[in-house]
Parts: C-alpha cells; sequence; structure tokens
C-alpha cells in the first residue's frame, strides 16, 4: 500500500471520528436539554399547584366580619361584665349575666328571641369619625335622601330590642334602673348616672376643669351651664326605642343662653330641611370638652346626622369599633 493511499485511509477515519464525536454531543445536548424542560415543566406544576393551594387558604380565612368585630367591641367594652366572643348556632354571640346574646343581624338578642329577629330594628353601631367633617351644604340628592330618611322615621319609629342592654346595665324596669343610679355633683350641677361610669365621669370632670384654667372657652362654656341631665326612665324622643338616659349612661348639658341649634328635633319644629343648619348655627361644646368625654368612652351627638349636641352617652364600644384610642380607667 502507498503512503498515499495510507494517507487517504487516515483522513477519512479522523473524518468519521470527529463526526461521530459532533452527533455524540448533539444527542447528549438533547438529552440534557430534555431534561431541563422536564425539570422546569415540574418546576412550573409545582408553583402553579402552590398558587392553588395558597387560593384555598385565602378562600378558607375570609376578612373578618363586621358581626364579629362588634361582638368582639362589645366583649372589649365590658370585660368585667361580658364574657369572651364566641361562635355558636352560626352566629357570633356574648355572654352576659348567663345568657347568650346573638349578633342576630345587628340585633342583639338573648337566644330566646332570636327567631324573632324581624321585630326589631338593628342597634346602631355606626361610623363614629375622630372629627366632625368639613361643612358642606347639602345638594338636592342629599336633600332628598334625608327627607325620605326623616319621613320613614316619622311614619315608622325605630324599635330596637332593649333586652341586651337592659341586662348589661342591670336596669329592666325604672324601679331597678333607679336602684342602680347614684346622685353626683358633675361640673356644678346635681345630677343622676348609673353608679359603674362614676369614674369615668370624676376624671373627665378634673380634666375639663384643668383645660378650663387655660382655655377660655371651656371656662365660658362651664360657666354658661344651667344644668346636667342624667337619668330618666324614657324611650328616645320620637322612636320607639328605650334612651341610654333610661340607663344613667347618658347627659345632657342645657345651657343658660342658647346662641345656636342643639337637637334636631327641636330645629325640625321650625325649620322642616333641619339637617341645612349649618354646624356654625348649632350649639357646640369646646373641641377639648368633647375629646375629653370621648377619651373616657362617651360618644357625643354632634356627629350624629340626627344631631343632639348637648348630648353625650357612654358606648365605648362605638369607639373601639372605629378605633379611636380610649382612657384605661379600670
Amino acid at each position: 500500500m502507498g503512503v498515499l493511499s495510507y494517507n487517504g485511509m487516515q483522513t477519512r477515519y479522523i473524518k468519521r471520528a470527529v463526526l461521530s464525536f459532533l452527533l455524540l454531543a448533539f444527542s447528549f445536548s438533547m438529552v440534557m436539554r430534555k431534561g431541563d424542560a422536564l425539570e422546569y415543566q415540574k418546576l412550573q406544576e409545582t408553583e402553579a399547584e402552590q398558587g392553588l393551594e395558597n387560593h384555598r387558604k385565602a378562600a378558607a380565612e375570609p376578612e373578618i366580619e363586621r358581626s364579629e368585630l362588634i361582638m368582639k367591641a362589645l366583649a372589649a367594652a365590658y370585660p368585667d361584665r361580658i364574657g369572651p366572643v364566641e361562635y355558636r348556632n352560626g352566629d357570633w354571640a356574648v355572654s352576659l349575666q348567663g345568657v347568650y346574646y346573638y349578633y342576630a343581624g345587628g340585633r342583639i338578642l338573648p337566644e330566646a328571641l332570636r327567631e324573632q329577629a324581624q321585630e326589631y330594628d338593628p342597634q346602631p353601631f355606626y361610623n363614629y369619625p375622630v372629627n366632625l367633617p368639613p361643612w358642606k351644604t347639602p345638594g338636592p340628592e342629599e336633600n332628598a335622601r334625608i327627607q325620605n330618611q326623616t319621613e320613614r322615621r316619622r311614619l315608622r319609629p325605630p324599635k330596637r330590642s332593649h333586652h341586651f342592654y337592659d341586662a348589661l346595665w342591670r336596669a329592666h324596669t325604672k324601679e331597678e334602673a333607679y336602684d342602680r343610679v347614684k346622685t353626683l355633683r358633675f361640673l356644678g350641677c346635681n345630677t343622676l348616672a348609673h353608679y359603674s361610669i362614676l369614674e369615668e365621669l370624676a376624671l373627665i370632670e378634673e380634666a375639663i376643669y384643668e383645660a378650663a384654667r387655660t382655655n377660655l372657652e371651656v371656662r365660658y362654656w362651664i360657666n354658661n351651664i344651667a344644668a346636667v341631665s342624667g337619668w330618666n326612665w324614657r324611650s328616645i324622643a320620637d322612636t320607639q326605642s328605650r334612651s341610654f338616659h333610661a340607663y344613667g349612661a347618658a347627659i345632657d348639658f342645657l345651657s343658660k343662653s342658647n346662641t345656636g341649634e342643639t337637637y334636631w328635633l327641636w330645629t325640625a319644629r321650625t325649620n322642616a330641611e333641619w339637617w341645612t343648619v349649618p354646624y356654625a348655627k348649632r350649639l357646640h361644646p369646646p373641641e377639648a370638652v368633647i375629646k375629653t368625654f370621648e377619651a373616657y368612652g362617651f360618644v357625643w351627638g354632634g356627629k350624629w346626622l340626627f344631631y343632639d349636641t348637648m348630648h353625650f352617652e357612654y358606648r365605648p364600644e362605638i369607639l373601639i369599633l372605629n378605633k379611636l384610642p380610649l382612657t384605661n380607667v379600670h
């Protein structure tokens, strides 16, 4: 065999070896790519399954319902009287004097009356702002809405269940309520209040007198008080619902000289569009007085649509529900 022939065979062999190596490398690359693809597909499937699982968990953990928030606010407001909140028989409930009271669509009814819930209007667990919103003259739509509300209230006075608050204040009758109130001197006037809020009232009075030392508006307001009206066994005017005055848990301040509107119903006697009276023409206590009452668990009626600017009532559950700060007395 000649040298030329040998060299040709060697060249062909080298070409075949290189081609085989390239084919082997390509095959290995394809196998690796297929493996990577399978791994990537598996990773995607895992992430998808995890996403579905997270979605299932989110669906199984709904936001806290308002019914639960309200019942927890009640329990937090009166921890010495109300037991822990429980979910039982398909509704949120609290224990009070050995009886379970259920949310019942906002009516707060004892277990025995749950089937009669539609006979009552819901209790007012309303939005209570930190400050009065800036005054805006009502437009036609708002005028029509409030006028309709006023007319509905006149034709069908609200009827709320008194059972829960009767038990809370241990005041089911006028005689029982009177046994729970005590006479006190408050900001220079004698009045009657439920024994359980005497400490709050004492601290409020102390803070208001302290403010009056440097705040002329507060000092003038104190000097203008003609009477302080507390306990009075009655319903809310123009309703079938028991007033918090009936428990000794509300206070009205009557002024010696009225320089503005104080109560929507009194205003309505001479002004059918009572809600159009601006803040500037309503008789408001000083801001320092309002904030002091709120700090100790009282809401001010001047922040209601159906305003009552002389009125404060002990409703710490409303303040808790609206995340307003409270001073812990007990």
